[in-house]
């Protein structure tokens, strides 16, 4: 084994944990991802910083949480990040694909970067022409897009789920993938290479060829979502106000419904999980671009998600909110030359920022000291590896959260609180006795003491947090 494995981190963009069948979701069709589960480590327990993009994505490439960094909303400005300790020890830095920082296009420690964004950009970022709108260009076409989309008859009932009609070569995911591919074949090998390949997909628009979509739309057993009245009316304002705003004002080409039929969540269900077949089948095409250039023969492979998606659970769409089905993403890690031992599940409570320290101790580099996130070297390798107790989740006002300024969560084993800042709501669940997060105990006079007892975490995390990092930002002052 050589001092410094390649490590390859594939990030997709709003992936649910249960859409991978490896991960027990039997109804996808993902042989690539189910192989490097087979292989490799899977943790299972693993849960972001932030329900969003931008301060998912700045928690997790610095270490530190959203509140440490700044970043609590999408369209914040950051770009450093630990990368550039990886190009200062020697690897070889390369991004294809979406990082999203804020510049899009900051070197942020790679030595290179092909910059690839959201499927759709309406506002934020609308005229930056990424390597997507230059290939689609070169070819005399432009991206299927909200512009384009609210021309349908159709295009409330859709839900964001549409047929990507252009070459398939050009959809954002087979075109990151195969750029991907395109470096790894056509740059003279260099190692250690640290390469960081972001997906834009499933997030929406749901849009993948029609004949992804088509083997989903065809199946009767898919397990829809069917939120029951009595949660939508149990449901806290703040997030009965995002029902209301997603079905008003249209984010992501998505136009959210309140009561959808059982026909727009096939469809919308099909669509998503046909997008995460096109990832699969481009991630085995990378893994075996990388394995016939060597690339494979001492690497570190990750693979993640930076939030999940409702998908119509809990009668909401897309993120911004602290569900399991947005906060526990995928993340599988394998190697290739015996590290650590395959095969297996961790199953202890770790949060995605972890990531960080666990590249960096693999790299041959000591982590900041100042680090909110841990390394999972020791759980990877069988060592002394302690579960976190709590993982936490923030969130300030977005443009589609509009309801509240700021949300705060804490999960444990057992229970999940949800703070909404001004608000004498929120929620508290009991997963082990309500794992859909259905019944809210947050006014429940029996579970006081509980709801207290996680707002003291809550409190307790922010206080030790604030002083751990108080000089992290001392080169600024």
């Amino acid at each position: 084994m050589a001092d410094k494995p390649n490590i390859i981190l594939i990030m997709t963009d709003q992936q649910r944990y249960d859409s991978i069948a490896a991960l027990g979701f039997p109804y996808a069709s993902t042989p690539n991802l189910d192989a490097l589960a087979k292989n490799g480590v899977t943790f299972t327990d693993c849960h972001i910083t932030a329900p969003s993009c931008v301060p998912s994505r700045a928690s997790l490439f610095t270490g530190y949480y959203p509140h440490t960094t700044g970043v609590l909303s999408n369209g914040q400005a950051w770009q450093r990040t630990w990368v550039e300790q990886l190009r200062d020890a020697g690897y070889r830095c390369v991004n294809v694909g979406k990082m999203h920082t804020i510049p899009y296009n900051s070197d942020s420690g790679f030595h290179e970067r092909y910059v690839v964004e959201n499927k759709d950009r309406f506002m934020e970022g609308r005229w930056y022409f990424d390597e997507w709108d230059k290939a689609l260009a070169a070819h005399g076409l432009v991206k299927q897009q909200r512009e384009f989309y609210r021309k349908r008859d159709d295009y409330r009932e859709r839900l964001g789920a549409f047929d990507w009609e252009l070459p398939e070569e050009l959809h954002s995911d087979a075109f990151v993938a195969n750029m991907a591919k395109w470096w790894v074949n056509t740059y003279p090998p260099t190692e250690p290479l640290f390469l960081q390949v972001g997906l834009p997909g499933p997030h929406p628009p749901y849009d993948p060829p029609a004949h992804y979509s088509e083997a989903y739309l065809q199946r009767d057993d898919l397990p829809l979502p069917k939120p029951t009245k009595e949660e939508l009316e149990s449901l806290p304002t703040v997030l009965k106000e995002k029902r209301v705003h997603d079905v008003e004002v249209d984010h992501d080409s998505v136009v959210w419904s309140l009561d959808p039929t059982p026909e727009q969540m096939q469809r919308l269900w099909s669509h998503y999980l046909g997008n995460v077949t096109l990832i699969d089948e481009k991630i085995g095409e990378l893994l075996e671009a990388l394995k016939e250039r060597g690339y494979l023969d001492d690497a570190i492979v990750i693979f993640t998600s930076d939030h999940g998606e409702c998908l119509g659970d809990h009668g909401l769409i897309q993120k911004w909110s602290m569900y399991d089905v947005v906060t526990r993403v995928p993340t599988i890690i394998w190697s290739t030359a015996g590290r650590f031992q395959g095969g297996r599940e961790v199953n202890g409570l770790c949060q995605l920022f972890d990531l960080g320290p666990t590249i960096l101790e693999y790299a041959g580099i000591q982590p900041p000291k100042s680090f909110e996130a841990r390394s999972l070297r020791p759980a990877l390798e069988g060592g002394d590896w302690t579960p976190r107790t709590h993982v936490f989740c923030e969130q300030a006002g977005d443009v589609t959260l509009t309801g509240t300024d700021f949300i705060t969560g804490v999960r444990s084993d057992r229970w999940k609180l949800v703070h909404f800042k001004g608000s004498e709501e929120g929620q508290l669940f009991d997963l082990e006795n309500d794992p859909k997060e259905v019944h809210n105990l947050w006014s429940d006079p029996a579970y006081a003491g509980k709801r207290q007892e996680l707002l003291d975490v809550l409190r307790d995390w922010l206080i030790e947090s604030n002083f751990r990092t108080r000089d992290v930002m001392a080169g600024a002052r």
